[in-house]
């Protein structure tokens, strides 16, 4: 019998997201000076910055104002993309260091220690390395679930709180015994 946890997702902290929620603001902020602008009257400070100057350029003011909310909700997207899902067969997460985005899996199997007590989670892996969980939204949760896990698939935890419930049989593969 093998503990299968159910899944568990935690996202990025609120700092994290912050940048992205800045560009998603600044962008919805153009798209409706633009709209803004086109309603306007023909001599008004909006319509002939806008409107006007945008005939003449090389991108319309539309257009740039376009591509700046696809922007804006690539980067809102890929933000909220990050972080710690815990699975039934594993431990996945999503990390962006300096832009380039980072996803790795690690089955149970894998993880000879889960390290709590540090700032950040690790997993000491089979392998001799140490692999950083990204920071997430609500730590103290991932590691409850982390060490409920690792204490079901006796997998050594340093720095754990103490598993105050045993996982349900029916948390199990085989069902009731």
């Amino acid at each position: 019998m093998t503990y299968r946890p159910t899944e568990s997702t935690f996202g990025p902290p609120f700092a994290v997201r912050i940048p992205s929620l800045i560009y998603l603001f600044l962008a919805l902020a153009a798209v409706a000076a633009v709209v803004l602008a086109e309603h306007s009257s023909s001599n008004s400070w909006l319509y002939v910055n806008i409107v006007e100057r945008g005939v003449r350029g090389f991108l319309s003011a539309r257009g740039c104002a376009g591509l700046f909310l696809a922007g804006a909700l690539a980067s809102f997207l890929r933000t909220n993309m990050r972080g710690v899902r815990v699975r039934a067969d594993g431990v996945d997460y999503r990390d962006a260091t300096l832009g380039w985005p980072r996803a790795r899996r690690f089955k149970w199997a894998q993880i000879d220690r889960i390290v709590l007590d540090l700032p950040f989670i690790a997993l000491d892996l089979w392998d001799g390395t140490r692999s950083f969980l990204p920071a997430v939204e609500d730590r103290a949760a991932l590691a409850v679930v982390l060490e409920k896990v690792g204490h079901a698939r006796a997998i050594p935890v340093r720095g754990g709180l103490g598993l105050d419930e045993i996982p349900e049989e029916d948390e199990f593969d085989g069902g009731p015994a």
